[in-house]
């Protein structure tokens, strides 16, 4: 009886056991048994592809190869040994072989050995494996990513790891949710010993590709602000680095954002050729190694728009303004001075920076365009702490922006505000920001007093093109009145366009640029930062435009004599590709009538050419590779041509094997501004006359005209032709 029931509980248990095993392990043990049973080979998705504004790739996966192996086969290879399959890996794949034979002797059912391989290494692969019956090796379907504009927006973008995950910042991080896709898998049997089994029971999943991103950012903007920026770093040998950025004030659209140096997306970690590093050596640079990227890191992967801060300077003067305006404790009109003033807790009294030449008694409209820091200083005091720092705050900066990127450091300022750090902060000292913070600054300034959210990402599309999720602008808050942005872009025109504004070098015909200069110290002794924030048309405003020279070593630091003229060329660029109508003053169309000689430069260094022509009142174009020490050999116009001002003159570092020529657009029914800005377009000069729309061109419509032609042009009021 007793076995009879020990037997009955053992068959219980046996039976409890099973059924605890199929209805509660089953779905477990089954998944187990499928992967054991099966080798899986991941398919990676198609990573999407980041366009500008208009379309244009900035990154793209091209295909690519991923070679991995099944162990377990390779070692039943019956034409080559282990050895002989390593050794053959390792030299068509440009790795070590001790590497190689690792990975295909792994105790696994399958390895990766290398990704991203390109077509001709693959063909060469297969060609191998098909001679000599090589089994257990696979090439499987992958992508690398591809920047096809290399160095353009190193910073925007950032770049991909081997595993085409987002890696370093920029867009390909923060989107890589989006971009990445999701992987598929190719299964196939194996057997108890992990070899193939022969069979049609492979299977696919299919990887889901990843979705497009969309930015604001115009490519053309971006060539337009980096060519400038090269330059300026050059003729003002700048060694701390340099930022310029473009936004949409209306919508807070970033639409360049440059930072200089830079480095070629498409070789990340190649030896920086570009910086000079105490100590740094090419012959011993090792890629990826924690030394060199730490060097990267703080050196050309460095985003300076966002990571780097600086003391605004005089820049920030417009933003004491414009609280001083809205509180209604100044007008434009109110007379001030620039006596040095006292202020408690400073030893010595604040003065105007041109101390020994003061400007004495002024208005507050011309206290601005001579950059006077008392004037700045008495509109702060008549806010007061409170009120001052409410529209520091109100305008931005002391918070981060919230661009959809990462590492934007925090704006700096004094943990307790005393009535000092008021008074040299309203002449931007003491205090810290972001390039981006001044330039979204300024958009609330120029718009209409609305502070805008940069915005970096416009939307995401599906490999159809399809909208998927569309990112609007977003308004932050309103911190000034219609009426006092107004009244602050008719001053900061005037800081440009008066002849006597610090910022006339900014100064474009037909385009009103209005802005402010910046000159600030840094803790370094002799260390300067100059930058100039700007914004065309004053009247309507399309840009804002900022440029940041940090540590320039060249003729000048003053932020009015090197970094205007920057925005000026910029501003130029932009609004006549973006095909903004010129506004001529009276003024400016008198100026355009009036003739110059065009000067020899002919066996002069590029610097010494572009010197004598601003002299004689031209401008200037470098044709072809070379820098400020290069030599002229042609220029077009000729030598003692008798062109208009503001004309162009194309200064080649090369002798042309022909006469570089253009084709003559059609100009019919033009107005001015249109005719200018096509003819500058086609790389041709204007000569006027008359007024009106075009009339007749010198040259027909179609014509070959030698590049840098001046073109005359017959205006016609046609309304008051009978």
């Amino acid at each position: 009886m007793i076995m009879l029931c020990t037997f009955a509980l053992i068959v219980a248990a046996l039976i409890a056991r099973l059924a605890y095993i199929q209805f509660v392990q089953g779905s477990e043990l089954q998944k187990k048994a499928f992967v054991q049973q099966n080798s899986g080979r991941i398919i990676s998705p198609i990573r999407g592809t980041i366009y500008d504004r208009n379309g244009k790739k900035l990154a793209i996966s091209v295909q690519a190869g991923t070679i991995s192996c099944n162990p377990n086969e390779v070692a039943n290879n019956k034409k080559l040994t282990v050895d002989e399959v390593a050794d053959a890996l390792a030299d068509m794949l440009s790795l070590e072989r001790d590497d190689v034979y690792r990975l295909i002797t792994k105790k696994a059912n399958s390895a990766i050995i290398k990704r991203k391989i390109d077509k001709e290494t693959e063909t060469r692969i297969r060609t191998w494996m098909s001679e000599n019956s090589v089994k257990g090796i696979n090439i499987d379907e992958d992508a690398k990513r591809y920047y096809p504009n290399g160095n353009l927006m190193s910073h925007l973008l950032g770049f991909t790891g081997d595993d085409n995950q987002g890696l370093m910042g920029g867009v390909e991080e923060v989107m890589d949710k989006y971009l990445k896709g999701t992987p598929g898998k190719i299964l196939s049997e194996v057997d108890a010993r992990g070899g193939a089994v022969p069979s049609d029971s492979e299977k696919r999943i299919d990887a889901q590709d990843g979705l497009n991103v969309v930015l604001t950012i115009d490519e053309t903007i971006q060539y337009l602000v980096s060519k400038s920026l090269d330059k300026a770093v050059e003729d003002n040998k700048v060694k701390g680095g340099a930022i310029g950025i473009v936004m949409d004030p209306n919508t807070g659209d970033i639409l360049s954002m440059v930072s200089k140096p830079d480095y070629d997306l498409n070789t990340p970690f190649a030896f920086p050729a570009n910086i000079q590093v105490e100590g740094l050596d090419p012959s011993e640079w090792v890629e990826r190694s924690n030394e060199s990227v730490n060097i990267l890191s703080r050196t050309v992967w460095r985003n300076r728009a966002i990571t780097d801060t600086y003391e605004p300077g005089s820049t920030f003067k417009s933003i004491t303004t414009a609280a001083g305006i809205e509180e209604g404790v100044v007008t434009p009109d109110t007379i001030t001075d620039d006596l040095p003033i006292k202020v408690t807790g400073w030893p010595k009294p604040i003065n105007c920076w041109r101390v020994g030449r003061p400007h004495g008694t002024e208005t507050f409209r011309e206290a601005v365009y001579n950059s006077c820091n008392p004037a700045f200083v008495k509109v702060a005091q008549s806010l007061g702490i409170e009120r001052f720092y409410s529209y520091v705050k109100a305008f931005g900066f002391m918070e981060r922006t919230g661009i959809e990127l990462k590492g934007e450091a925090k704006p700096q300022f004094q943990p307790k505000l005393k009535e000092i750090d008021m008074a040299v902060a309203s002449f931007g000292q003491r205090f810290t920001i972001t390039p981006l913070q001044l330039a979204t600054a300024y958009t609330a300034l120029v718009n209409g007093g609305r502070l805008m959210k940069p915005r970096l990402i416009k939307e995401l599309t599906d490999s159809e093109g399809n909208v998927v999720e569309k990112f609007e602008p977003q308004v932050v808050r309103t911190v000034i009145s219609e009426q006092t942005s107004k009244t602050v872009r008719d001053i900061l025109e005037g800081v440009v366009g008066d002849s006597k504004g610090t910022g006339n070098n900014a100064f474009v015909r037909g385009y009103r640029v209005g802005g402010k200069t910046g000159t600030s110290e840094t803790t370094k002794e002799d260390v300067y930062i100059a930058s100039f924030c700007g914004f065309a048309p004053a009247n309507d405003p399309q840009i804002v435009v900022l440029i940041v020279l940090m540590d320039p070593r060249g003729d000048s630091h003053m932020g009015g004599v090197i970094a205007a003229p920057i925005v000026g060329k910029i501003a130029e660029d932009v609004l006549s590709y973006m095909q903004v109508e010129r506004q001529y003053t009276q003024e400016d169309l008198k100026a355009m009538t009036e003739e110059v000689y065009v000067p020899d430069v002919r066996k002069k260094t590029v610097a010494e050419a572009v010197k004598a022509l601003k002299a004689a009142g031209l401008k200037y174009s470098i044709e072809g590779e070379g820098n400020n020490e290069s030599t002229v050999v042609e220029q077009t116009p000729k030598p003692d041509s008798i062109v208009p001002e503001d004309s162009v003159v194309l200064l080649y570092t090369y002798k042309p094997e022909s006469e570089q020529t253009v084709e003559m657009p059609d100009l019919s029914g033009k107005t001015l501004s249109e005719a200018i800005n096509t003819l500058n377009r086609a790389g041709l000069n204007i000569k006027i006359s008359g007024h009106g729309v075009v009339y007749k061109q010198q040259y027909v419509a179609g014509q070959d005209v030698r590049k840098g032609s001046v073109v005359l042009v017959e205006f016609r009021n046609l309304d008051n032709v009978e």
